[in-house]
């Protein structure tokens, strides 16, 4: 029986978490305490954030002017369904008349008539630049002004630069240099008579970044980005914004698309399609936040393309040897 006592006295009750900080340092109780607030606190903060800033991104469109260069693209319809939702006066604008009528009859027959404007239809083709004055005035008199001019419109060609003709070099920087550029001109006397105005220029990375066969299409986003970039400087004075994105990929205008770069290619890591692209809904997203920030300058990719965009700055003859060996090695690729 001595024994049995013996060996209960030294069973002892574990001790609970209050009075485990009871003997704690002061300050490390009031660390232990704290710390898993301020992380909830903060989570708590940058969620409300999130969701405030995206209640004010749509509305920040409504009533406003909104012009859509290329209205059938699949980010022009995701920018369409989502400005159109937002309570905004739309002009879109294409190359085809009957598919500009479809698109206006699938966004009235998604919303409330009462809550939303019937869009407005130009017919607008950068690659006929004769047309241009005449569909400038068409999209001046719709509503007399505009608030926003979106200008995604974009043509791409991969090829070896000797295959390329130099009607297809003029076509190019039609669609993707003088179009924008014409149009903005031409809307730019309004914005500064009304001393307000948007500009956002939907452009790839290789407005930064140029890759090879790619030599013109390359060219004109480099023209183009360099043309917004002055201009944003020239205009600040009368009130006018001017944003430029530039994403790597939209997938949607991939998918029809048959560049198939060699899994084993350096430049596929680059530019491979499912990875790096970006969906119409998320660069439809960021453009609404873009606007409601009023950002200058925004860049949509992942890491790796962020990374060759500084080496390119700071090594580039470490990124030209880059791309250089991922050419060579699809060149020997093709030959085996």
């Amino acid at each position: 029986m001595v024994v049995e006592g013996e060996m209960e006295s030294n069973v002892t009750e574990p001790e609970s978490f209050w009075d485990i900080l009871q003997e704690m340092d002061p300050v490390w109780t009031t660390t232990v305490l704290l710390v898993p607030c301020v992380v909830v606190l903060t989570a708590g903060f940058f969620y409300l954030y999130g969701v405030v800033m995206g209640l004010l991104s749509k509305t920040s469109v409504r009533n406003k002017v909104v012009v859509i260069s290329d209205s059938l693209s699949g980010l022009g319809k995701e920018c369409a369904g989502v400005f159109h939702r937002g309570g905004a006066r739309l002009i879109l604008c294409g190359k085809s008349w009957e598919k500009l009528e479809e698109l206006a009859d699938d966004l009235a027959n998604a919303s409330d008539p009462t809550l939303t404007f019937p869009p407005k239809l130009v017919l607008l083709d950068f690659g006929d630049m004769d047309s241009m004055p005449e569909a400038i005035e068409e999209i001046l008199e719709c509503y007399g002004c505009l608030d926003i001019l979106i200008l995604n419109s974009s043509m791409k060609v991969k090829a070896p630069a000797q295959t390329v003709s130099l009607q297809m070099d003029k076509l190019l920087m039609d669609n993707n240099y003088f179009g924008p550029a014409t149009l903005a001109k031409g809307v730019l006397p309004s914005m500064i008579s009304r001393r307000t105005g948007h500009l956002l220029l939907v452009n790839s990375i290789q407005g930064k970044l140029a890759v090879p066969f790619r030599t013109t299409y390359a060219a004109s986003k480099h023209a183009v980005q360099a043309f917004f970039d002055c201009l944003r400087a020239e205009v600040e004075e009368y009130g006018i914004s001017v944003s430029t994105i530039n994403h790597t990929f939209i997938s949607t205008s991939a998918s029809g698309n048959s560049e198939t770069p060699s899994s084993k290619s350096i430049l596929s890591f680059l530019y491979t399609k499912k990875p790096l692209g970006v969906s119409p809904e998320e660069a439809a997203t960021e453009i609404m936040k873009t606007l409601s920030n009023k950002s200058k300058e925004v860049l949509i990719a992942p890491s790796l393309p962020k990374v060759a965009l500084y080496a390119r700055s700071f090594f580039p003859n470490v990124f030209f040897a880059v791309m250089a060996a991922g050419v060579n090695h699809a060149a020997a690729s093709e030959n085996m």
